[in-house]
């Protein structure tokens, strides 16, 4: 009878075995994706990242475990170079994944092999004020005056930080900051500028918090930070400068820890993501400004000269738009380009001999 029984638990076991899903017989095992991260996105790829585990599951049957790391640009761009092997590197500006090129670590088409240059998001460079803006900050020019205390993150470590101070040269330049026009007004600005600067925190993130303490009168930040605050009850008013940048933000596969690691095909899965309605939605409503063209479109921020006609098969979105967040033009919106590039700002303001670290160092009497 002993017999009987386990020939007949043997038999149940076969047919189980035998008659399964083939899914579940075939699904490959887990796969573990690592994101190196800029501080400021952070609630956004928290929004995204469960998206795409979703979406990925769904066409492969696999688990995706994204694991998440998150400091000022520069800083995650030297730990990656340095031997932190994320799969995925979503930074502040374009330098810091050129640094990873330069290293040998990211293809040199990082840009050429998709239709967005490589950036996931844009957004401008924006002041925030106090309630009621006690100290009537309009534009850039007022924050030459004498007793204003102003907050922005440290170009020597922030991303975020460089785009600051470029946005402020550049406006001067381009002649939008009374009595700092002209060629060498940028310069003549930045004097002006860091004299009233309070406190230099080492990323984006960390500058807008110190803000939100209560320290300062006005923060040079980027507007998703300002978005991202008054989400979550944040005391202040956003102001749009007359004249500033327009920040691009890339995001790359690191290509030699993607082959180290075989996690091309969910890394680079997971940067198209990044471009797909449903995550730029995602990016939008967390105050980011998409790069996708149909998205673009419903935020009302589309090129002019784009027209973008909507697929009838797309899939249903998931993400709702936040009619909460708007995208307001500005008077004069400029990019990189006013500076040569990267290649020529980098160095022209920001290297050992640049324009703002000259000023700095004349600051602090060296």
């Amino acid at each position: 009878m002993a017999r009987l029984r386990l020939g007949l638990f043997t038999l149940i076991v076969f047919i189980v075995s035998t008659f399964a899903p083939v899914a579940a017989q075939d699904a490959a095992p887990p796969i573990t994706l690592t994101l190196a991260g800029y501080a400021v996105p952070r609630e956004a790829y928290g929004d995204i990242i469960p998206l795409f585990q979703s979406y990925w599951q769904e066409q492969t049957g696999q688990q995706v475990i994204v694991l998440e790391s998150y400091q000022a640009s520069g800083a995650q761009s030297r730990a990656v170079a340095s031997g932190f092997e994320a799969d995925v590197v979503a930074l502040s500006l374009q330098p810091d994944i050129q640094s990873l090129v330069d290293a040998g670590l990211v293809s040199a088409d990082w840009k050429e092999d998709n239709d967005y240059q490589g950036f996931a998001t844009q957004s401008l460079v924006v002041l925030a004020v106090r309630p009621d803006n006690p100290r009537g900050i309009l534009d850039w020019a007022d924050l030459a005056q004498e007793d204003i205390e102003i907050i922005t993150p440290d170009p020597a470590t922030s991303g975020g930080a460089q785009w600051n101070i470029l946005a402020a040269a550049g406006a001067a330049q381009r002649g939008f900051v009374a009595g700092y026009e002209g060629e060498s007004g940028g310069a003549k600005f930045l004097r002006a500028l860091i004299g009233n600067i309070a406190v230099l925190d080492r990323d984006g993130r960390e500058s807008f918090l110190t803000f939100e303490r209560g320290i300062g009168d006005v923060a040079i930040t980027y507007e998703n930070e300002v978005y991202a605050g008054l989400a979550v009850g944040g005391e202040y008013s956003l102001i749009y400068p007359t004249s500033t940048i327009l920040i691009e933000n890339p995001v790359a596969v690191v290509d030699s820890y993607v082959d180290l690691h075989g996690t091309r095909e969910v890394a680079e899965a997971f940067v198209n993501f990044l471009r797909s309605p449903d995550a730029q939605r995602a990016f939008a409503n967390r105050g980011f400004r998409p790069v996708n063209p149909l998205v673009r479109v419903e935020y009302g921020i589309a090129d002019a000269d784009v027209e973008v006609t909507p697929d009838p098969q797309a899939a249903p979105a998931v993400v709702e738009r936040n009619p909460d967040i708007t995208f307001p033009a500005v008077t004069d919106l400029f990019t990189i380009a006013e500076f040569g590039g990267w290649s020529e700002a980098r160095p022209a303001y920001f290297s050992e001999e640049g324009i703002f670290t000259q000023i700095i160092a004349e600051a602090q009497g060296g």
